[in-house]
């Protein structure tokens, strides 16, 4: 019986820190609760290849809410062609990803809460007022509309 015992222990210790242990040591787990940054029309749809993420239009100025809780990675410009731009670490799997913004709320480092106000709604290095929005898991873009809720 004590041979029995230790092999279980093992087990997760070994397999946990890759696929068990982020779930629950990470306060979000694998699954975010997550909520639309921003309320507007789709106007540009998920597309692997050229479009990362989608794009929300709006209004100038229009409040842009962090879509989960976590810490914020990147807050600035320099990322050509998205602007004003904050990530988001969510977990160890998911950073989202707010570009065009006209104003910035936060700053590297700090930690926001789902439904926080992050950022005002712009057009920096884009041709019309919209949120460019993505999630990302383990790095790689997925479509947002997938794990949001229903509109």
């Amino acid at each position: 019986m004590s041979g029995v015992k230790p092999e279980p222990a093992a087990i997760p210790k070994t397999e946990g820190p890759s696929a068990s242990e982020p779930k629950s040591a990470v306060v979000a787990g694998d699954d975010v609760d997550w909520i639309w940054p921003v309320n507007g029309r789709i106007v540009t749809p998920f597309n692997e290849t050229s479009s990362k993420g989608i794009g929300i239009a709006g209004k100038p100025g229009q409040a842009v809410v962090a879509a989960g809780p976590g810490r914020v990675i990147f807050s600035g410009t320099g990322i050509r062609g998205l602007g004003k731009l904050i990530v988001i670490k969510h977990n160890e799997k998911f950073l989202s990803v707010y570009a065009h913004n006209r104003a910035l709320l936060v700053k590297e480092g700090q930690t926001v809460t789902r439904g926080q106000r992050i950022a005002e709604m712009g057009d920096t290095d884009t041709d019309q007022v919209k949120l460019h929005f993505e999630i990302r898991r383990m790095g790689k873009p997925i479509d947002p509309a997938t794990l949001l809720p229903p509109a």
